[in-house]
């Protein structure tokens, strides 16, 4: 079976540029949260103050998982978080743009 040639070079093109700036694209939430610790006679717990830790909440198979994230990481997944929304914004607006090149595409009918 052939493949037909692509009908829409120019906007795959500038789609697939646009791609290596979106890298890591991430869908989820990330939040910052207090939690006692494990230590029995820990000043801060004692206190009534908790521990602050990150978490990092996705859907994995229909359930909603988190994970614990390092504070080295969390501005790596801030920016991921924001490259999967520009993604997203791009896939909703491919669409469109698609249907009005080929509209443009077409022979003109009188």
């Amino acid at each position: 079976m052939k493949l037909k040639p692509d009908p829409f070079p120019l906007l795959k093109k500038e789609f697939l540029a646009l791609l290596p700036s979106l890298w890591p694209p991430l869908k989820g939430s990330l939040a910052l949260v207090k939690k006692p610790c494990i230590r029995k006679n820990c000043p801060v717990c004692a206190c009534g103050d908790k521990h602050p830790a990150w978490i990092f909440s996705f859907t994995q198979d229909g359930r909603r998982r988190c994970m614990y994230v390092p504070r080295e990481l969390v501005p790596l997944l801030r920016q991921g978080l924001q490259n999967g929304q520009r993604l997203q914004q791009l896939l909703f607006a491919l669409g469109p743009d698609l249907l009005r090149a080929h509209r443009q595409q077409r022979p003109k009918t009188d």
